[in-house]
C-alpha cells in the first residue's frame, strides 16, 4: 500500500505534541511544475489503480465505487474530448454538475489541460449565469441535464456573451450541446501530457470561484496550482482524514467548500471521498448513509448538525465515525456538547474564506473550546487589528487579517480578484489582507468570532456582535435558527432584533418572546438582549446558504421610514 502523498510535500515533521511546535515547524514545499491531476491523482492511479477515489451514492440507493484507475482513464478521455472541441490552456469553463460523479474526472481533465475550472451551483438564475460568463470571459460550460433552467440560461448566455462558444450537457442530450456521454467513448483514452509553454505554470489560475457575498455582485476569486497543497492542513489537521478512510463533507460541487472536503486534501491524505447525491437535505437520510457506508470523518455546517440532533441516534450505527469538523457559521456550545454526548466525538471548528484555505482551526493537539474558531494555521500570519491597524490585545474585538505581500503569498491564498486589481486593493494592500470578519482573542490565543464587520450592532454606545446573541438564543429549546440584526430606534440609534425560526411543536406568542428575552439576559450581558423579536418560517439566505442579514436590515429600515 502506497504512502499518503502529502508526505512528499512537507518540509517538516508530521506529528506534533503541541500547537506551538506545530505553528513553529510546519512547512509545505512548493515544487516547480506541480499539477494536482498529474502529481497526485494520476500517480495514485499508477501505483494503486484499484484504490477508491470516490464512493458515490444517491437517493435511489445506487452505489458506485470509483477508483483512481477509472478516474485516470475518464479524465484522459475528457481532456482529449474537451481539447477536440476547442478548450485550451487558460480557457475558463463553467461547471454546474451538482453532486454528479463526473465532476471529479472533468475537473481533473481541466487541470491537465491547464484550463480554468469555474464551479457554480445549479441554483443560479439566468441573470447570474450571464453575469458570470461575461465577468470571467467564460468559453465553455458543462452542465447537468437535470437543470432545464440552467440549460436554457446557458443558451441565452451564448446569444448574449461573445466568449461563450462551447456547451456540453451531462446525463442527456440537447440541440446545440455536445453530449458528454456520447462524446467520451469516442475520445482517446491516452492523453499526451503537454510540455513547454503548453504546460500550466504554478502561478496560473487553476480554479476560479465567484463568492456569494451578502452584499454586491459576486467577486471572482482566483487560486493558483499550489492551492491544493494548502488543503493538507484542511484535511490532515482539521478534518483529520486518515489514510484508507472515507470522508464525507456536505457540499454541492459548485461551492469552494466542495474542494475543501471532497477532493484535494482528502486524496493527498489517502482518504477516499464519500458523495451522497441528494435533492433536499434530510437529516435522517444523512445519518443513514453515514451508517451504511461506514464514514470515518465528517464535515458540515452547524445548522445541519442541529437538524441531525433532532433525530433518534439509536437508529444509526456511527461506530466507524472518528472525527467531526464544523464550519460555515459559528457553533453553539450547547449543541457541541449534545453531539459529544451522543457520539463521543468533539466538533472541531475552523474559519476560512473562499480567498483562503483553513485559516483558524481547532487542531488535534489542542484543547477543544466549543464556540472558538481555534488558533491560526501555521501557513498564515494571522492577527486581529483595530481601525488604526494596531494589533488588538486579548479580549478586544477587531478585524481578522492575514499578513502577506505579493512576494510572500502563502500557499492556499488567492491570487487576487480576477482581472480586478482595484477591488483586490480594497481588501489586500500594504501587506495586509482584510477578511472583513471581526473576532477577539483570549489570553490563551484562541479566536472567538463576533461577526462580519458590517453586522456589528451599535446601540446606546455599546458594540454588540450578533453571534453571541444568536448563540444564547440557540441554547433555548424552542429555537431552530435565528439571525440577529440592528433595527432602527429613535432613542438608541439601533436596537438588537432577533428573527427566529422555531422548532416543530413551538408556537409564536408574546409569552414566548418574553421568555426568550429573559433567557438571553441570563446567558449573556443583559444589554445585549433582543428588544425586538420576529418569528418567521424561514430566514432569507444566499444561494450558498448564508443568512442575508442585509436583507433583514433593509426590510426594517424601509418599515421605519414608513
Amino acid at each position: 500500500m502506497m504512502k499518503p502523498l502529502y508526505l512528499d510535500y512537507l518540509d517538516c515533521p508530521v506529528e506534533y505534541a503541541t500547537y506551538d511546535d506545530f505553528n513553529k515547524r510546519f512547512r509545505i514545499k512548493r515544487p516547480a511544475g506541480f499539477n494536482f491531476a498529474y502529481d497526485v491523482a494520476d500517480r495514485i492511479a499508477s501505483e494503486e489503480p484499484d484504490r477508491t477515489a470516490v464512493l458515490w451514492t444517491d437517493e435511489s440507493g445506487a452505489v458506485v465505487r470509483y477508483t483512481f484507475g477509472m478516474l485516470r482513464e475518464e479524465s484522459d478521455r475528457a481532456a482529449n474530448f474537451l481539447t477536440g472541441i476547442g478548450i485550451r490552456k487558460g480557457d475558463k469553463v463553467l461547471l454546474i454538475l451538482r453532486r454528479h460523479l463526473q465532476f471529479w474526472p472533468v475537473i481533473m481533465a481541466l487541470h491537465k489541460i491547464g484550463a480554468v475550472a469555474v464551479p457554480a451551483t445549479h441554483l443560479l438564475t439566468e441573470k447570474d449565469i450571464v453575469y458570470r460568463v461575461n465577468a470571467a470571459g467564460i468559453k465553455g460550460a458543462i452542465l447537468s441535464a437535470k437543470d432545464e433552467g440552467v440549460l436554457a440560461a446557458a443558451e441565452t448566455a451564448r446569444s448574449q456573451c461573445p466568449t461563450l462558444t462551447t456547451l456540453v450537457v451531462l446525463r442527456g442530450e440537447r440541440e446545440g450541446f455536445y453530449s458528454y456521454e456520447k462524446s467520451l467513448p469516442l475520445a482517446s483514452p491516452v492523453w499526451e501530457k503537454p510540455t513547454g509553454d503548453a504546460y500550466p505554470q504554478n502561478r496560473d489560475p487553476m480554479p476560479l470561484y465567484f463568492t456569494s457575498g451578502t452584499t454586491g455582485m459576486p467577486k471572482m476569486v482566483a487560486h493558483d496550482y499550489y492551492y491544493p497543497l494548502g488543503h493538507i492542513v484542511t484535511s490532515l489537521f482539521w478534518q483529520q482524514c486518515v489514510d484508507g478512510g472515507l470522508h464525507f463533507t456536505i457540499s454541492e460541487t459548485g461551492w469552494a467548500k466542495s474542494v475543501w472536503g471532497k477532493l484535494y486534501g482528502q486524496w493527498l491524505t489517502g482518504s477516499a471521498v464519500f458523495v451522497y447525491d441528494f435533492e433536499r437535505f434530510v437529516a435522517k437520510d444523512i445519518l443513514r448513509v453515514m451508517s451504511e457506508h461506514r464514514v470515518t470523518s465528517f464535515c458540515a455546517p452547524p445548522t445541519m448538525y442541529r437538524y441531525m440532533l433532532q433525530e433518534d441516534f439509536a437508529r444509526f450505527d456511527l461506530s466507524a465515525l472518528k472525527h467531526c469538523a464544523v464550519a460555515g457559521e459559528p457553533l453553539n456550545p450547547d449543541m457541541a456538547a449534545e453531539w459529544i454526548r451522543r457520539t463521543g466525538i468533539p466538533l472541531l471548528e475552523a474559519f476560512g474564506q473562499t480567498e483562503l484555505v483553513v485559516t483558524l482551526a481547532t487542531f488535534p493537539f489542542m484543547k477543544v473550546c466549543p464556540g472558538s474558531m481555534g488558533k491560526p494555521s501555521p501557513i498564515f500570519d494571522v492577527d486581529i487589528i483595530d481601525e488604526e491597524g494596531h494589533s488588538c490585545p486579548a479580549g478586544v474585538t477587531g478585524e481578522i487579517v492575514v499578513r502577506a505581500t505579493a512576494d510572500t503569498v502563502p500557499v492556499g491564498m488567492f491570487l487576487g480578484y480576477y482581472e480586478n486589481p482595484e477591488l483586490t486593493k480594497t481588501v489586500w494592500d500594504n501587506g495586509v489582507y482584510h477578511t472583513g470578519d471581526t473576532a477577539w482573542r483570549d489570553e490563551w490565543g484562541y479566536y472567538w468570532y463576533v461577526g462580519r464587520a458590517d453586522d456589528v450592532i451599535k446601540s446606546s454606545g455599546y458594540r454588540i456582535g450578533p453571534f453571541e446573541v444568536e448563540s444564547a438564543l440557540l441554547e433555548h429549546p424552542a429555537v431552530l435558527e435565528t439571525a440577529i440584526t440592528a433595527a432602527p430606534d429613535e432613542l438608541r440609534g439601533q436596537v438588537v432584533k432577533a428573527t427566529i425560526v422555531l422548532k416543530p411543536g413551538f408556537t409564536p406568542s408574546d409569552a414566548l418572546k418574553t421568555e426568550l428575552q429573559e433567557h438571553v439576559k441570563r446567558i449573556t450581558a443583559p444589554y445585549k438582549y433582543p428588544r425586538i423579536i420576529e418569528f418567521v418560517t424561514e430566514l432569507p439566505k444566499t444561494i450558498s446558504g448564508k443568512i442575508r442579514r442585509v436583507e433583514l436590515r433593509e426590510k426594517d429600515r424601509q418599515k421605519a421610514q414608513g
